[in-house]
């Protein structure tokens, strides 16, 4: 602890932030033990990262927007009305590209693309404020809560990792592709991490935009892609599990963000 202590806040960050992509991979590796389920039960994962991720855009991203956010209420709504509006649409916009594109002809693949696209979005402003929380020590004072941090962050990815990689395996990609792709979502955290340690103050201006705009495009792919496709087959399982991911994340967040 003391040699980690005595780095620079850059390296802090990049430990942190490794081991915050570490817990994404863990949980995307899921897909190597998962690979057999049935239907209901993929409906009722696919559901649970729906869950998830509705419960992390508030919970982890315009929350911590709005309590970041000395400015006046007028300004504030705006900021974060506006980031979520402009994410929501980037969404949009990216899956009317995917539409058209041969790559992406079939549903599920396009529609595990998007969660990918979506979490890796979601991923860098967690590894700004990671990083921003150890370039804001000071003689020690506050490395203990950029600590806390990075563990809460890291048990968060945990599920997230796997939100990812699900619909990935479900549109039929093999199960080592789509861990690559779920854990691909996390790696953006370290860079974000290192950033926020080496430019604390930009990033800090920055940091509710990025969480707006990644909380609008969470709440996009969650409701216009990972919903739907779970409750064709079974709404009952398919609803629960977004109430479980709901709750799950909630708990996370309220007990280590």
């Amino acid at each position: 602890m003391e040699w980690i202590m005595s780095q620079p806040s850059w390296m802090q960050a990049l430990l942190a932030t490794c081991f915050t992509y570490g817990m994404t991979a863990l949980g995307a590796a899921l897909v190597f033990v998962l690979r057999r389920c049935s239907a209901p039960v993929v409906d009722g994962m696919q559901g649970t990262a729906a869950g998830l991720m509705i419960a992390a855009s508030f919970f982890s991203l315009l929350l911590p927007a709005k309590e970041s956010l000395s400015a006046g209420a007028l300004s504030t709504a705006l900021i974060l009305t506006g980031g979520f509006c402009i994410g929501g649409l980037f969404i949009l916009l990216t899956d009317l590209w995917m539409r058209r594109s041969r790559a992406f002809a079939e549903r599920g693949m396009r529609s595990g693309a998007l969660t990918c696209f979506a979490m890796t979005l979601h991923n860098i402003p967690e590894g700004f404020a990671v990083g921003v929380a150890f370039g804001s020590i000071v003689n020690g004072d506050g490395f203990v809560a950029a600590a806390m941090l990075a563990l809460g962050i890291g048990i968060q990815n945990f599920p997230e990792g796997l939100c990812v990689a699900v619909p990935l395996r479900r549109s039929g990609m093999c199960a080592g592709k789509a861990f690559f792709f779920g854990q691909l979502s996390g790696l953006v955290e370290i860079a974000a991490g290192v950033l926020g340690a080496l430019a604390v103050q930009l990033i800090r201006l920055l940091l509710p935009w990025a969480l707006t705009f990644s909380a609008g495009a969470m709440i996009v792919v969650a409701c216009g892609e990972l919903i739907p496709s779970c409750v064709r087959d079974d709404k009952t399982i398919a609803l629960c599990g977004v109430t479980g991911g709901f709750a799950l994340m909630m708990l996370l967040d309220v007990l280590f963000g």
